[in-house]
């Protein structure tokens, strides 16, 4: 058993419980009673439950102020309290993370517009005596203070999904039933999100520290887009910031959901391989297990330096992705937003480096755009110019090599957006960098392996679509990037050479619709004329995949994310 669960149990102990005799939140908690409290609000004024004896019902929410899954449900409980304040529902928030301070818990509530109480519970105390673990997670009382329902808010957002719309408002339906004096017919379900940030009660014993070990990990590893202005939810550029974290950076790192990397590393070496190995596990491990001590201030190493303007210097021509910025909504699901620029292209250009710039990284998950040939109505797959994703690098090609784009061709930006709980803007733009014809030697290509005539049966888990690409000169190999959307589940690339053998290039077990990752081979791969490139995608129709937009439906190709697509991209150069 960890040391850090020891502790949680320990906590638990010596504060007693408000839960009646539960101090063991594998438990359940129905029908134990709540002792009452009293906490700060977010303003420093004491707010108690026994303010509130003329409720009928009062859910006590659990809740942060970085979390991801808070962000976006802290308005959903303004709307909760609405609709059901009149009837005698009272909502309250209670923040018991040790990483957010009164002031941070103020800014959250102005950031928003919370009208509902939002608590401070210093120390975790509240928290740990009624075996809260995660934010968002709900206890709703009755006029009693009796638990009737426990979970969580509905089912719309989860960890590392989210769907188009709820399906099921778990506590809306719970607080109906509650008052109205009806059973509540699912009283119980799971609260995801985010570790509560606690106060552990273990003593600094480790030899790790977060100076001289630890630092250094996550300087290389996370600060890309775990700190201020990127799309990570939190910062973790400092010691302060990554206590109350730790435990769930455990469980990402554990379920290999963080950093993003999906490839099977039996196949294949990529250049840009974001995976922790097994010593940075054990170090992140055996430091949370032994307190978390910070160490010699003196061992910190310096934050990496990040290039404030273009990477790829000052670029020749800037094109912005539409003529004003696009508006991001406080919540929901946002399919692909795609706008059509001329970049009044009159003659043959031929592009040395580009780099895609997001104007508001808080809420740009990824851009790609696309090459339309002249007089053409769709994108020339075969022609990305470049893309965009926390912590990707910008494209930049040496030894006479460039992509051709001819005359009169428009860009298509496809714009990703993740709604963070406020109202947002972006107008994104990329940088482009040309050389002359006499100077390009090569060109930079790209290939697909396509198949736009499927159909995946409603709830087939395992739906198998394959596409092959053949090679008709001997091809140098750099990069490939596996495309399916919400019912994507894994995906392969296998080269089937003219001598009869095969090889697995690229082997995804996991695909996730999250991280469109380009995996950029460390060494081009010589693909000899005559070979074939076989792709097999597999894809999961089922109710259990909790991203599935609709399960009941047979699904085909199409643009947007309830559809789906069955791309493998290539790059590659002319071998010499």
């Amino acid at each position: 058993m960890r040391l850090r669960l020891i502790g949680f149990l320990l906590a638990c102990l010596s504060f007693g419980c408000l839960l009646g005799d539960a101090s063991n939140a594998a438990e359940s908690v129905i029908g134990q009673k709540v002792q009452s409290f009293a906490l700060p609000n977010a303003y420093g004024k004491e707010v108690s439950l026994d303010d509130f004896t003329d409720r009928k019902c009062v859910a006590i929410v659990f809740l942060g102020t970085e979390c991801p899954l808070v962000k976006l449900y802290g308005p959903r409980l303004n709307d909760l309290q609405a609709k059901f304040g009149e009837d005698g529902l009272q909502v309250i928030g209670v923040n018991s993370n040790k990483q957010d301070s009164l002031t941070e818990v103020a800014a959250y509530v102005h950031r928003h517009e919370i009208t509902f109480p939002m608590l401070k519970d210093k120390g975790n105390v509240v928290a740990d005596a009624m075996g809260a673990q995660r934010t968002p997670e709900v206890f709703l009382v009755d006029a009693d203070r009796v638990v009737r329902y426990h979970g969580r808010i509905d089912d719309q957002y989860g960890v590392g999904y989210s769907r188009d719309k709820k399906t099921h408002s778990d506590l809306a339906i719970a607080v109906k039933a509650l008052l109205a004096g009806d059973e509540i017919a699912q009283p119980e379900t799971e609260a995801v999100g985010c570790h509560i940030g606690r106060v552990k009660k273990i003593a600094e014993t480790g030899e790790v520290t977060f100076s001289k070990h630890i630092a250094p990990i996550f300087h290389a590893r996370c600060v890309s887009c775990h700190r201020e202005g990127e799309i990570a939810p939190f910062t973790l550029t400092s010691y302060e910031d990554v206590l109350g974290w730790e435990d769930t950076i455990l469980e990402v790192i554990d379920d290999n959901r963080m950093p993003p990397w999906s490839a099977n590393p039996d196949h294949g070496e990529f250049a840009n391989d974001a995976r922790l190995s097994a010593e940075e596990r054990s170090l992140i491990e055996q430091w949370v297990d032994g307190g978390m001590p910070e160490g010699d201030p003196n061992d910190l190493p310096a934050l990496p330096k990040f290039t404030a303007g273009w990477q790829i210097g000052e670029p020749d021509q800037v094109i912005q992705m539409r003529d004003k910025p696009f508006t991001v909504p406080a919540e929901g699901v946002l399919d692909y937003q795609r706008f059509v620029v001329d970049p009044g292209w009159t003659e043959d250009k031929f592009v040395v480096a580009c780099e895609a710039r997001p104007q508001n990284r808080s809420v740009v998950h990824h851009i790609l755009v696309f090459v339309i040939p002249p007089n053409g109505k769709r994108v020339d797959l075969q022609k990305v110019l470049v893309g965009y994703a926390p912590g990707s690098t910008p494209l930049e090609l040496n030894d006479g090599i460039a992509i051709h784009v001819q005359a009169g061709s428009k860009l298509l930006f496809e714009m990703h957006y993740t709604p963070n709980g406020t109202v947002q803007e972006d107008l994104s733009y990329i940088g482009v960098k040309f050389t002359q014809r006499e100077n390009v030697a090569k060109e930079l290509k790209g290939a697909v392996a396509i198949n736009t005539r499927f159909r995946i049966p409603p709830g087939e888990a395992n739906h198998v679509v394959t596409a092959a690409k053949g090679v008709n000169s001997d091809k140098k190999l750099l990069s490939m990037t596996p495309h399916m959307h919400l019912r994507g589940k894994a995906f392969r690339y296998v080269a089937r050479f003219p001598d009869g053998t095969e090889e697995i290039l690229l082997d995804v077990p996991r695909y996730d619709f999250n991280w469109q990752i380009k995996y950029i081979l460390k060494e081009p791969r010589l693909i000899p004329k005559g070979t074939s490139i076989h792709c097999r995608a597999v894809f999961d129709n089922s109710e259990y995949n909790l991203s599935n937009p609709d399960p009941s439906k047979t699904v085909g190709w199409g643009e947007q994310s309830w559809d789906e697509m069955m791309i493998g991209f290539m790059d590659y150069v002319d071998a010499d």
